[in-house]
């Protein structure tokens, strides 16, 4: 994978030694994972973090979560990894049990080229501009938000994901919660057919997208967002209050969907209300129960309770939520 530079930057924050968390093990073993872009910005300093401290070296490509769970169904990688959990419909088209680990919440920017800093989008509004029914920034209907700022007449154009992507089954799930027209026109998933917009691949190639197009609007995870110095929108949550992307936001959502998460870790996390961010989601590792027992099985279950401990302590700094304890307590249960 070619990296950008903002790639690079993203990649270069807040690098640890990590000698202090993790103790050293022997017969230390490879890993190989694939998947989501989302996490990418975390997961590069986790593996970093956790190869210093023991040795194990995993290798992973951010080729999108279609990717990933593509990639673990054909059994060409250690682990796969998505920000869409799988349905029980999706595990019975897998090869094998899968036991499926939320490792961190974030949240989804709206991100915009032309528009102002916090510029204050509900549900419906955001959801009809995606469709193609709100054409122009200066519209009533953003307008009716926003009173006293200088929207441009500016043309609107869309950017979104062109490859199969846990961040849009995230997007799309919130549009789906708040628009009844989007959730009967096209609903929620990694890929949709898109009405309207350009594509870009990856989390970072929507970032470019909107970074190169006056007008734009598109959705990244926060890091990429703040990495690129991009200008995103304030959504409207459920309790009408608009609220910037931010950890505390992601963090407020996933606190507020807690008894859902308890009994299922798989539940949205979209649409919360009080101070939570609306467009927010888990992000998951997979790997197959019965690789529980073998070498490479174990050395990946060492390193996700690893993830489950000090790792959340690096999530903030890079712009992602920790984890609730009652999901740790649970994910703690299904690595034994």
């Amino acid at each position: 994978m070619v990296l950008n530079s903002s790639s690079r930057r993203i990649l270069a924050l807040g690098l640890v030694t990590a000698s202090s968390l993790v103790p050293s093990v022997a017969h230390a073993q490879s890993l190989s994972g694939a998947g989501a872009t989302f996490p990418y910005p975390l997961y590069t300093k986790w593996f970093d973090a956790y190869n210093r401290a023991t040795g194990t070296q995993i290798n992973y490509q951010a080729i999108g979560s279609g990717g990933g769970i593509s990639q673990l169904r054909n059994r060409t990688v250690d682990f796969g990894a998505s920000d869409a959990p799988l349905s029980n419909a999706d595990l019975t088209t897998m090869p094998g049990k899968v036991i499926q680990i939320p490792t961190v919440a974030g949240a989804v920017a709206v991100v915009v080229n032309g528009a102002p800093q916090g510029i204050k989008l509900s549900g419906p509004v955001l959801a009809d501009i995606f469709e193609g029914k709100i054409k122009r920034w200066n519209a009533p209907e953003i307008a009716a938000s926003n009173p006293g700022m200088n929207l441009p007449s500016k043309a609107i154009t869309v950017a979104h994901r062109s490859d199969g992507s846990g961040t849009t089954n995230i997007f799309t799930t919130y549009l789906a919660s708040v628009s009844p027209s989007w959730k009967s026109g096209y609903g929620a998933g990694k890929t949709i057919s898109w009405p309207v917009g350009l594509g870009g691949k990856g989390n970072d190639g929507v970032a470019d997208l909107v970074k190169t197009t006056p007008g734009s609007i598109g959705y990244v995870e926060l890091a990429y967002a703040i990495q690129n110095r991009m200008k995103y929108a304030a959504i409207k949550n459920r309790s009408g209050k608009f609220v910037l992307p931010s950890v505390a936001g992601a963090s407020a959502a996933a606190q507020g969907a807690s008894k859902a998460t308890a009994r299922d870790p798989r539940s949205p996390i979209v649409n919360q209300g009080g101070n939570a961010y609306p467009i927010a989601g888990y992000t998951f590792i997979m790997y197959y129960a019965n690789t529980k027992s073998t070498p490479k099985g174990k050395s990946l279950v060492k390193f996700l309770n690893w993830a489950m401990g000090p790792g959340q302590k690096m999530a903030t700094p890079l712009y992602y939520a920790p984890l609730p304890r009652a999901v740790v307590t649970n994910n703690k249960l299904k690595l034994r």
